[in-house]
């Protein structure tokens, strides 16, 4: 009986194997069908034969703009002189905000929250930082595109108007317009988390004028004009001024990657991850 009941234990297995193998055969050929319905759906079909795209002709009115092709790098020998000399002048609840700053900065270093989490620093930040940029010019729309922060902003020069109530972004909404060859730019509804300069916040009445040209060839200049009636007694201006340098490409910007500056109790600063169990070494130590 031992003997009996063991092959019918082994007959059983026999079948259950065999019955699987048929299983995974139907699978197979099911999926196989399935495979190649889908790639005969999925082949390219050819447009018809009377379809024919129409033409980008609104392009002929970019080529009368003056020539911006190429990567814009910050031309260091202007920008501090044009920049670090200009200093706002505010209202006094704006100056009362700048000098509780000033005495944070004293007590607990440079706030850098906005750069721990991110965050852009709007205009005339963006438009300052040791980055490179690039200029595309389409039919109703200029588009810089800048490596800091990976920015995109759009100016549309198709005749629109301001929004009225506009939403607050970091970079705003812009429209604008040439005179001659320099590229006008309206700019409002700027997030006020953004800055004028450090510790000077934008309000939501701030308006920014930017006058962008060719100064010379090679040499862009963007003269930025800021008027904000809740922050600013008078117009505050500056000017950057970028070359023109096509060995190196725009590249990838991931603020995340590697940012060392961590938030806290007296905001953000950095971790170098020292203190760590088995974190870098310290290359300080011993020196003091």
């Amino acid at each position: 009986m031992g003997e009996l009941e063991g092959m019918m234990r082994g007959l059983r297995a026999v079948a259950l194997m065999v019955g699987v193998a048929l299983g995974g055969l139907g699978l197979a050929g099911s999926s196989a069908a399935q495979a190649q319905e889908a790639g005969a759906q999925a082949a390219p079909q050819a447009p018809p034969a009377d379809f024919t795209p129409p033409r980008a002709t609104a392009y002929q009115e970019v080529t009368q703009l003056p020539d911006w092709t190429g990567i814009w790098y910050p031309d260091w020998t202007l920008l501090f002189g044009g920049r670090s000399a200009a200093r706002p002048a505010l209202t006094p609840a704006a100056q009362a905000k700048f000098d509780a700053y000033n005495e944070s900065i004293k007590e607990n270093g440079p706030n850098q929250e906005a750069q721990a989490q991110c965050l852009p620093p709007g205009i005339p930040g963006i438009i300052q930082q040791p980055y490179p940029i690039e200029i595309l010019f389409s039919p109703g729309q200029v588009t810089m595109l800048h490596e800091a922060y990976a920015q995109v902003r759009r100016f549309y020069t198709d005749g629109r108007a301001l929004p009225e109530e506009p939403d607050l972004f970091f970079n705003g909404n812009s429209i604008a317009r040439w005179e001659g060859d320099t590229l006008v730019v309206e700019t409002v509804g700027l997030h006020p988390s953004t800055y004028i300069t450090a510790g000077v916040n934008h309000s939501e009445q701030a308006r920014v004028v930017e006058r962008i040209y060719l100064q010379a060839p090679g040499q862009l200049i963007d003269e930025i004009t800021i008027t904000d009636p809740e922050v600013l007694t008078a117009p505050f201006e500056t000017k950057v001024a970028f070359r023109l340098d096509n060995s190196f490409p725009i590249r990838e910007y991931v603020c995340s990657e590697n940012n060392r500056l961590v938030s806290g109790e007296h905001g953000a600063n950095i971790d170098l991850g020292l203190d760590e169990e088995g974190g870098e070494e310290d290359p300080f130590a011993g020196t003091e």
